[in-house]
Order: structure tokens, then C-alpha cells, then sequence
């Protein structure tokens, strides 16, 4: 499993310099006001760090990039890295510099003379979110990350201010972990296990098996997994950080190990990134891991329902009839519209047991989303202004892309069924949109609720500023400051 760097926070000893191993990293404002550190630096290295920024290519940086000086004279260190980036940054910014280092050390052991360089704090969470490799599945694994030490004027603030964010990026490689696993060790039941290991952090974790799903009437989540050897699973955790008796968040998530689209078979080209169709669940268990490991004052349920969606003879067929939780009918029109079959039973089920204040769903649902918002943002859909706007705010704090989709009586006027209550997919037209529909038919009316899609956003193709490609973890952070600003007590 990819762990984090360890990071630790100590006063500013630039006698050390000399003999620190690994790299040294130090910031440097636009206008070149040089630290005593980088002073020193300058003058252990000859001048070296003067000759670097009075470079066309130190002028050309931009502000939040790193330029490497390798093996320098004077020093032990194998590099100085040397970051642009104002004594005041932009949280934005402070991350993005921390992300560069985390690059640029690669596994090295890690010496940040950050000094009175303001927002140390987000420079850590940079250098903890960037710093990531997955290579559970490789011969030759990757050496393991050195420790980083933040040198600060004032270390324990510093330390103090950093704690909840580097839980929090704990949750985040919680979910790469999980989102990143091939599909033959990441089956519903070792999922089911892994989420079991949050008792470890205070969570209560319940998992309900296929005889007890049957009995609470989740026939449309059972359908999708009954083509499949391994069994369908609701998993439920339960974190109480708050006042006994409030009503929690509900945090539902779809969790498809793997994703063949059942008899309405996916083309083979690409079918293999069908290991990431449990991206909402994982987005899911990583919220639950930072929340316990920072000791929100929040009440929060997340339950996530796991499933393999196979073709073989007992597999769901299209023309199908199935009948929901709630008691609705639905006409499968198409197996691989299967994430909101799983997901509108687990919602009705969070609703009568939960209670709770508000609900949000996260999935990898539609390759619609991806469509009309490529990979910057997730699609969000909510029947709640004061909701919707918190998840917003929240999202744009943490710069995690989210983008505001309409709902309307036309769309869902698009999932009639001929035969049943409705059909489980609307058309080619609005595809995500008909998607948010057909879950909304499933949240009570006085519900605040929030849809999110993140087939776009969970997986990518290639290196982003604060993850490297493959899993992103993209959600925990947004919805861990949203509950941080909307549900936590505050002292």
C-alpha cells in the first residue's frame, strides 16, 4: 500500500545545512529577497544560488515551480531545490509549490527550508498529496519515500495547523489505494474487509450480506451484482465525532469492482479502467478515514454499495423488471446503466434508517459527464441552494473542479417505461442529466441532497498538479472542508 511521506516540523537550523542529506529545498520571492537560510545556501554553494535565479530560466519560472541545482559544491545534499513563491502565497499556491518538491525529490529524504515563508501548513499537504506511487503489483517496487522536515520560525504552529490536512491527504491515498487495485484482489468482499480496518480509527463498520439485502427488499442493487461469483455487499460507517442524537451527513457511494456492463457488454477497447467504476465508494471510505483520523466533531454515515457487474447466465437482461427498496418498479432497459440501480437502493436505505440531515452521492456514473465536462470538473446536481452552495464553496477552496448541472420535469419525463414505473436510462440525450434524474426520483422530498458524478475526475490519464495519473482522490478534500464549514461544531 502507497503510505505517506513522513513529515516532520522543527526550528530553522541553517548550520545543518551543510551536512543535511537528501535534498534542500528553499523558497525564493519573485522580487529575490534571499532568507539568512538562502544566504547561506548561496554562500556554502559559492554563489551558486545567486547565479541560478539571475538565469533567463529562473525569470521564465513560473511562481510555484522548482529549479534544481544537482550535486551542488559545499554541500552533502544531493540537490538544492530551489521554488518560487511569494512570502505570502495563496493556499493554491503554497500546495502546488509543495507538489513541485514532492516531484522533484522523488523518493529522497526531504530538508524544506521554509523559514518565515508563510502557509508552511499547505506546503505539507502539497508535498503529502503529490508524493504518491502505487506499485503493490510490480517486481521491482519504487524505494520508499524519505522523511520530509519543514524547518519553520515557528514549528509547532506550524505542526498544529498541519495536522488535519495531512489526515485528511491520509484519506485521499486511502481512496488512490483503492481506486488503483486491479479488480481480481479488490473484490467485494476484500473491499468489504478493507473498510472493516476503520474500526482501527474509531468507525463503526456494519456489513450487510446478500440474505439480508434480499430481506430489506434491494433488488434493484442485487440485480446488478447477480451475474458475478462474488457476492453483493452494503457496507455501512458510522463516524460519531458529534453531538449524540444529530442527525449525520449520509455520504452514499457506487461501488462497482468491476464493470463489464453485463449483457449490454462494453466494447473491449479501454474495458480495462473498469477497475475505477468503485470510484464513489472509495471517494466515500477516504472521507470516513480523514474525518475519524482528525477527529471531526461531526456526525457522518457513508454506505457504500459493492457489486461486480458480470455477463453470465443468472446476469440481469435488458427488458427485465425489477422492484426497488422503495417499492418502484424498473424496466433495465440497458445492464450497463447499472450504478444507479445500486445506488437508489442504498440511498432509500440511508433515508429510513439514517435519518439524516442531508445526502450526497457520489459515482462514476456516465460517460456523458465526461462528455460535456471532460476531466476539470465533476457534474453536481442538487435539489438543495443552501447545500449545493456549501458543496461549491467548499470545492473551489480546496480547487477541486465541480461544475452546477440543471434538473427539470422534462428530463425525467425521459425515463418512462412502457412496463414499469420507470426505465433505468433516459437516451443518448443528457445522459448524466437523465442519470441525476432517475436518483433524484429516489430522495424524499424534504431531503437536501447533492448528486455528484466523477467519472471524469476520478481517474486520469496523466499527471495532474497535486496527484500523479491514475487515481485522484478527487472529492475527499471538497467534501471534508464541507463538512469541516457546515456540519461540524465549532468550538
Amino acid at each position: 500500500m502507497a503510505e505517506l511521506r513522513p513529515l516532520t516540523f522543527a526550528p530553522v537550523d541553517i548550520d545543518a545545512l551543510a551536512s543535511a542529506e537528501g535534498r534542500i529545498a528553499v523558497f525564493i520571492t519573485p522580487d529575490l529577497k534571499l532568507s539568512a537560510g538562502a544566504r547561506r545556501l548561496n554562500r556554502l554553494t559559492k554563489g551558486a544560488l545567486a547565479r541560478a535565479t539571475g538565469s533567463d530560466a529562473w525569470e521564465k519560472l513560473a511562481e510555484g515551480k522548482a529549479m534544481s541545482l544537482a550535486w551542488p559544491v559545499g554541500l552533502q545534499a544531493e540537490a538544492v531545490d530551489l521554488v518560487k513563491l511569494s512570502r505570502r502565497p495563496a493556499p493554491e499556491l503554497a500546495r502546488k509549490a509543495g507538489a513541485a518538491l514532492a516531484v522533484a525529490a522523488g523518493s529522497s529524504a526531504m530538508t524544506v527550508l521554509v523559514e518565515g515563508t508563510g502557509r508552511p501548513e499547505e506546503i505539507a499537504l502539497g508535498v503529502a498529496l503529490r508524493g504518491y506511487g502505487f506499485d503493490d503489483h510490480k517486481t521491482k517496487k519504487a524505494d520508499p519515500f524519505g522523511a520530509a522536515t519543514f524547518m519553520c520560525t515557528k514549528p509547532e504552529e506550524a505542526e498544529a495547523a498541519a495536522a488535519p490536512r495531512i489526515a485528511v491527504a491520509e484519506g485521499v491515498h486511502f481512496t488512490r489505494n483503492l481506486v488503483n487495485e486491479p479488480a481480481n484482489v479488490l473484490t467485494t468482499t476484500e473491499f468489504a474487509k478493507r473498510l472493516e480496518g476503520l474500526r482501527d480509527l474509531g468507525v463503526e463498520v456494519e456489513v450487510l450480506e446478500e440474505k439480508a439485502l434480499e430481506k430489506l427488499g434491494m433488488r434493484a442493487l442485487l440485480c446488478v451484482g447477480q451475474g458475478s461469483d462474488s457476492p453483493s455487499k452494503v457496507v455501512i460507517m458510522r463516524w460519531k465525532g458529534g453531538a449524540k442524537g444529530d442527525a449525520p451527513l449520509a455520504l452514499i457511494g457506487k461501488g462497482v469492482v468491476f464493470d463489464t456492463g453485463g449483457i449490454s457488454l462494453k466494447p473491449a477497447a479501454g474495458m480495462e479502467d473498469m477497475t475505477m467504476d468503485m470510484g464513489g465508494a472509495g471517494v466515500v471510505a477516504g472521507v470516513m478515514h480523514a474525518v475519524a483520523k482528525r477527529k471531526a466533531k461531526a456526525n457522518v454515515v457513508g454506505m457504500v454499495g459493492l457489486v461486480e457487474n458480470m455477463p453470465s447466465g443468472s446476469a440481469v437482461r435488458p427488458g427485465d423488471v425489477v422492484t426497488s427498496m422503495k417499492g418502484d418498479t424498473i424496466e433495465v432497459v440497458n445492464t450497463d446503466a447499472e450504478g444507479r440501480l445500486v445506488l437508489c437502493d442504498v440511498m432509500w436505505h440511508a433515508q429510513e434508517t439514517e435519518k439524516p440531515a442531508a445526502m450526497i452521492d457520489l459515482a462514476t456514473l456516465t460517460g456523458a459527464c465526461i462528455i460535456a465536462l471532460g476531466h476539470e470538473n465533476a457534474a453536481v446536481y442538487s435539489n438543495d441552494e443552501p447545500l449545493v452552495g456549501a458543496f461549491l464553496k467548499a470545492a473551489e477552496t480546496e480547487k477541486e473542479g465541480a461544475w452546477r448541472m440543471p434538473l427539470g420535469q422534462a428530463y425525467d419525463d425521459m425515463l418512462k417505461s412502457p412496463v414499469a414505473d420507470m426505465k433505468n436510462i433516459g437516451g443518448r440525450p443528457a445522459g448524466s442529466v437523465t442519470a441525476a434524474q432517475f436518483l433524484k426520483r429516489f430522495v424524499k422530498d424534504d431531503m437536501p441532497w447533492i448528486h455528484l458524478d466523477i467519472a471524469g475526475v476520478a481517474h486520469v490519464k496523466s499527471d495532474l498538479d497535486l496527484s500523479p495519473k491514475g487515481a485522484t482522490g478527487w472529492g475527499v478534500r471538497a467534501l471534508d472542508r464541507l463538512i469541516a464549514d457546515k456540519f461540524e461544531a465549532q468550538d
